[in-house]
């Protein structure tokens, strides 16, 4: 995918988001360097899916089009975004930023740098897959414009899942979203043939699981995460940690843990499992 378009017309930000959805993106780059990195995309063994690539135009803007024209006499399968916005829109955002325009002079006004790239680009907009006016969107509605039109070509699901377990006599974890405590039910710990096991055990397990409580404290969990998630990936969420406590962060809050991640995994939500004080 090729990300171009008017200077401050939001590139940057398209990246940054397609970048959170699992794409390889490089910015900036000169169109004179596409080929070759198409070539390396290409290479046997490559552990690169999908690459985005940002071009500018500046001193580069005779380049773009021919670049462009070359990546697809490939035969790649390629997308190419061109994103603009008003001429007034963009006067504020570089007024507001203090940045120079690209084209700037000083023969000439900002509102005419705008648009003497608006029209040296009219060419490349002409071969655009996708043009996104960006005039009206703030940062929040272009990620959900590009989630819209790009979410179902990621190569991840766009936000980072981790469920995690811990015990509270250690410590609330610092890095996490969502805290839920355990502690109400029994204690395997107080069981002594379960004692100097885990949660990752299968009789600490199944002594959990078969808790009169559990398998209604679960159905709540799994529907309110059923609501949470997709809702934080629409907000633009990239990374999602939600931890499960008990007292030691061995045996209740690990069974639990588990059974959440096996329960998500089975919607198919890509995510990783941690255990803090499972060996504490």
């Amino acid at each position: 995918m090729v990300i171009t378009g008017l200077s401050g017309a939001g590139r940057s930000q398209a990246a940054d988001i397609l970048e959170d959805l699992g794409f390889f993106v490089i910015d900036n780059l000169p169109p004179a360097l596409i080929p070759k990195v198409a070539e390396l995309a290409q290479a046997p063994g490559t552990s690169i899916a999908k690459v985005v690539l940002v071009v500018g135009t500046g001193p580069y803007h005779i380049e773009v089009l021919p670049a462009l024209t070359a990546l697809r006499r490939q035969g790649l399968r390629l997308r190419i975004v061109f994103l603009e916005a008003s001429t007034d829109v963009l006067v504020r955002r570089y007024e507001s930023t203090r940045r120079r325009h690209p084209l700037a002079s000083p023969e000439r006004s900002l509102a005419e740098s705008i648009e003497s790239e608006r029209g040296l680009l009219q060419p490349v907009k002409a071969e655009a897959d996708v043009v996104v006016d960006t005039s009206d969107l703030n940062v929040h509605q272009l990620r959900a414009r590009m989630l819209d039109l790009f979410a179902a070509d990621a190569p991840s699901g766009g936000m980072q899942t981790t469920i995690t377990s811990f015990g509270y006599k250690h410590g609330l974890p610092l890095d996490t979203d969502l805290v839920i405590d355990c502690r109400f039910l029994p204690n395997p710990h107080w069981v002594e043939e379960l004692r100097p096991l885990t949660g990752l055990d299968e009789p600490v397990r199944d002594y959990v699981l078969g808790q009169p409580l559990t398998g209604r404290f679960l159905e709540q969990v799994e529907s309110m995460l059923a609501l949470l998630l997709p809702a934080y990936v629409a907000e633009g969420k990239s990374y999602l940690t939600i931890a499960f406590g008990c007292t030691g962060g061995r045996h209740r809050s690990v069974a639990i843990a588990e059974a959440v991640a096996k329960a998500l995994r089975e919607q198919g939500i890509d995510l990783r499992v941690a255990h803090r004080d499972v060996d504490r």
